[in-house]
This record gives structure tokens, C-alpha cells and sequence, in this order.
């Protein structure tokens, strides 16, 4: 397979998230000496971990978010901000495989955190572009509108306010389409920039830059602590410890590594004459196209997105930008693509997400994790079990995002296919041939490389700069695989992420990949 083959005609020459671009961030230290004692440490400043640092810090609860790279940096600035509870197909085979009273609990939780979040909003008058609108799932074949009159006969039984309705606003394919009424939509490193402030008004504190690499358990003045250790050598002591940062930096008992497996995905921002649209848009069928607007310097965009798959798996990703580029130019006469970013999230066995205890012998650890791709909600709903869990106090949403969970249809059909799954990308791997060297390797362009007989990782700058590194993986021993579309090096297993020097952007990993000259003798 050719990595280098993509087209970058008409989209932008590198990935750039304009949630990201369009918000003037704050800047925070690193953690430079032992860190003073917190009642809670979150480790990871995405949505999740601001949120609930923000409930926590209104309740006077002292309060550190710790975050490896820069607030707001990974899943959470690089999402398409769907504020809804329309999680795609889910609600008929929540209420298969759970039942009726767990499916409705699932609901009524994701509901609440949009309420929230529209509270919020109003409360501290946030200008985010937040606005009301439906969410729409379409399908174009006979299968997908049989899965949407199901879904719908599942949403009549939880009384959600819905439709089913056989247009759109806009001329893509499609035979029937299930609304659920009165969602919306915002642009989220906003929205959390003033929540942020709220959290840094309220006593709350922010490390940048810090990685957290371990938890031990001290006993101090006849109380246990936990003291986290970072990546620079430093400590930070806490009661209790929330891992809000994405996967899991500390899984102790958990395993979930084995019981997640990680998926990408697509957006593209494009120019069109479309001035507003009623709704945000996501089709049943495969590939999956999302729609939404956005504002972008006063002007109506679409954002729209697809093209999943797993990490470091399938084609080179950057004909996944291509395909989506297409799609606008075929249904909305797009002409330009200002933007283009992707994200990862983690899907769980039973695509319920895990929030709670890291395990069973673990109570003063917290995990949240597994959003499938619906964290704006899902992160909301997250902030407030783990803030209950901190006050003690017991709700039904505790039972239902249970990390101890187990049901053996599907979770056990899903941890036999995932885990098989990452057997095969690990021995792909390292069966894998290539005849090329680094000086083949072309300004701007990436790949696998045989250096001295063994397996590595290379790419050149505009500049003629050449990075080369060791492509197995810090996690588990897999070979990484190269990313044409974000020029990062992907893990194919759990999805660990690198950026071309091997320094690590997402977890399981907590090490970079191991530099390589072009001409060293590998062991």
C-alpha cells in the first residue's frame, strides 16, 4: 500500500481544528516541584474534566486539573459539538440487551446534560453559538429504515419527542428520516473557556504539561493518600483521583485496554450558499455523512463528518478527507474547505460508556471513558456522576454507566471479535515487508521504513528534515502504522497516537517511540 497517495486539492495541506484556532486560550505551568494536597486531582482538561472540575470547585471542594499536552487539546477540540441525546442507533438495542428502565435512564441522564448545559450557558450568558436544533438520523435502504421504525417504536416507549419523516432540507439520498426534537448545537472550546474561569474563580487549579504516570497509595497522619506520580518526577497528593483523559492513564484492576477498542473519524469545514439548516444530520448507513452548520468569521459553514474506522486500520486517511470533500461538492455545491481535523474515541463492549470506580478495590480512583463519539452530552452526564461520587451520594445513573457492568450479549461476542482483532493487527505488524529506505522518503511525506534490517518509521520535512523512529508501540509491543491525512503514527491495537518525532498525543502510551538515526544498527 502506498501511504503517500492523496490528493490535497482544494483542502487544506494540514489538519487544523477551527474550534482550536477560533479560541484564545489561557496558558497554565506544569507541575515543577511536589504539588501541595488536593480533596480531588482530574487528570485530563478536556470537557469532562473541566465540567466536573467546575461542579466541584461550586460545591468548595479543593480542586487540580492536571492535563499532559494543553487544555481542551485532544477528543474534546477536535469534535463536531452535537449537544443531544440522539446517540445514532441506540435506543432499541438499549432496550434489548438492558431493558426498557435502563434505556430510559440512559436518556433521561444525556437529556439532563443538555439542559445543562443550556442553563449554563444562559446563566453566565456564554457566547458559544449555542443554539437549538433537532437531531436527525437518515437512511437511503430498505435495512436502515427498518432500523429507523424500530428505533422510533423504541423511542415511543421512552417518551422521547420525535418524528419519523421522509425529507430533508438538503438533496442527499434518503428514504426515511427519525427526529428527535429540541437538541442543539455550540462551539465547545468557548463554552468551556468560561466554564474554565468559573473553575479558576472558584479556587480551582490547573497544571499543564504534566503527565500522570502512576498512583500510589501513602498513609499520612492516619489517613490514606494518594500521591500521583508525573512523567518529570514530581508528586501530587489527593483523596480521591478522576481519570477524565480520554483512556484511562491508570486502568489498576480495570483492564480496559482489552474491553475498548479505539475509532477515528473525519470533519471537514465547507463554504456553501446554505444560510441555516433546522437541524444537525447524521445518515444510518455506511459510510456515515454528518451535517451541521457553523458560524466561521460571521459566514454560515457546514461541518461535515464521517469516514470512521479503526485506529491505524484501512486506507490511508487522508482519502478520508477526500471522500467527505466530495460528498460536499456532490449534495451541497461546496466550493471551499477552510478547515479539516479528525478525532478518536473509544467504544465500549456494549457501547455504554464506563463512569465510576476504576475497579472494585479502587474506590477513591474514578474513571470515564468509552463516549463512542457523543462526548458533548456524555462528558456532561460524566461530570455529574463522578461529582456525586465524590459527595457520596447514590443515583440511578451510577448502575447504569457501572464499570463493573458485565452482560454476556454483546459483551462477550465484542471482547472475543476486539481482542482477535488486535492479535491480527499485532502480527500484521510484524510480518509486515517494505523495500524502502529513508532517503526515499519525500519532503512532507511519511512511511515505513527498513533501516539496517529492521522496522521504523520515517518522515521528512518541507525543509528536508528527516525524523526517523522505532514504530513499536510504548502500550504493548504492536507496530504502528503511519497517518497520511494527520502525519501522526497510529497504533493499530489500542490506539496510541504519536506525532512524526514519537512524541505521544493520546493514550494508552505513555512513553514516545525511540528516535533512530538513518544509519544506526538496531539491535
Amino acid at each position: 500500500m502506498d501511504h503517500n497517495v492523496h490528493n490535497y486539492e482544494g483542502l487544506p495541506k494540514y489538519p487544523e481544528s477551527y474550534w482550536l484556532e477560533s479560541t484564545k486560550q489561557q496558558s497554565f505551568p506544569p507541575v515543577t516541584e511536589d504539588a501541595k494536597h488536593y480533596d480531588v486531582v482530574i487528570v485530563g482538561g478536556g470537557i469532562t474534566g473541566i465540567t466536573t472540575g467546575y461542579l466541584l470547585a461550586k460545591e468548595g471542594i479543593k480542586t487540580a486539573i492536571i492535563e499532559a499536552t494543553r487544555i481542551m487539546n485532544g477528543t474534546t477540540g477536535h469534535t463536531t459539538a452535537k449537544i443531544t441525546a440522539q446517540h445514532n442507533l441506540i435506543y432499541d438495542e438499549l432496550i434489548q440487551h438492558f431493558g426498557e428502565s435502563f434505556a430510559k435512564t440512559y436518556y433521561e441522564a444525556n437529556n439532563k446534560a443538555l439542559e445543562f448545559i443550556r442553563a449554563t450557558v444562559k446563566e453566565h450568558n456564554i457566547d458559544c453559538q449555542f443554539e437549538e436544533k433537532d437531531a436527525v438520523l437518515y437512511g437511503a435502504t430498505d435495512k436502515s429504515v427498518r432500523k429507523l421504525e424500530k428505533e422510533y417504536k423504541a423511542y415511543q416507549k421512552l417518551g422521547i419527542p420525535s418524528e419519523l419523516t421522509e425529507s430533508l432540507p438538503f438533496d442527499a439520498d434518503v428514504q426515511k428520516a427519525l427526529v428527535m426534537k429540541n437538541q442543539a448545537q455550540f462551539h465547545p472550546t468557548q463554552y468551556l473557556s468560561a466554564i474554565l474561569d468559573q473553575f479558576l474563580n472558584n479556587g480551582g487549579t490547573i497544571f499543564e504539561g504534566t503527565t500522570a504516570e502512576s498512583i500510589v497509595t501513602e498513609s499520612q497522619s492516619g489517613e490514606d493518600r494518594l500521591i500521583i506520580d508525573t512523567h518529570d518526577g514530581h508528586t501530587i497528593s489527593c483523596h480521591k483521583v478522576l481519570s477524565c483523559s480520554h483512556f484511562p492513564f491508570y486502568e489498576g484492576e480495570g483492564f480496559y485496554f482489552m474491553r475498548m477498542h479505539p475509532e477515528r473519524s473525519y470533519v471537514v469545514a465547507a463554504k456553501t450558499d446554505i444560510e441555516s439548516l433546522p437541524g444537525m444530520y447524521l445518515s444510518v448507513d455506511s459510510p456515515s455523512r454528518s451535517v451541521r452548520t457553523v458560524k466561521i468569521n460571521g459566514e454560515t459553514h457546514l461541518l461535515l463528518g464521517g469516514e470512521g474506522h479503526k485506529t491505524g486500520q484501512g486506507e490511508p486517511e487522508m482519502k478520508h478527507y477526500e471522500a467527505l470533500k466530495f460528498f460536499g461538492q456532490d449534495v451541497f455545491q461546496a466550493t471551499e474547505f477552510p478547515y479539516r481535523w479528525s478525532a478518536q474515541d473509544l467504544y465500549t463492549q456494549d457501547n455504554v460508556p464506563y463512569i465510576g470506580p476504576v475497579s472494585a478495590n479502587e474506590t477513591n480512583i474514578f474513571v470515564a471513558t468509552g463516549y463512542r463519539k457523543w462526548g458533548m452530552t456524555t462528558s456532561t452526564v460524566a461530570a455529574h456522576i463522578l461529582k456525586d461520587y465524590v459527595l457520596e451520594k447514590d443515583t440511578p445513573e451510577m448502575e447504569v454507566f457501572s464499570t463493573e457492568r458485565f452482560h454476556a450479549d454483546p459483551s462477550l461476542k465484542h471482547f472475543f471479535k476486539e481482542n482477535w482483532n488486535v492479535t491480527k493487527q499485532f502480527v500484521k505488524g510484524k510480518l509486515e515487508l517494505t523495500r524502502k529506505k529513508p532517503e526515499d522518503i519525500q519532503p512532507g511525506e511519511g512511511d515505513v521504513v527498513i533501516i539496517n534490517g529492521n522496522r521504523c518509521g520515517a518522515y521528512r520535512e518541507e525543509d528536508g528534515t528527516l525524523y526517523c523512529v522505532d514504530t513499536t508501540c510504548k502500550h504493548m509491543g504492536c507496530e504502528v502504522e503511519w497517518n497520511s491525512g494527520d502525519l501522526t503514527w497510529d497504533c493499530p491495537c489500542h490506539g496510541s497516537r504519536y506525532d512524526y518525532k514519537g512524541e505521544v498525543m493520546e493514550g494508552p502510551a505513555k512513553e514516545g517511540l525511540r528516535k533512530v538515526e538513518p544509519d544506526e544498527k538496531l539491535s
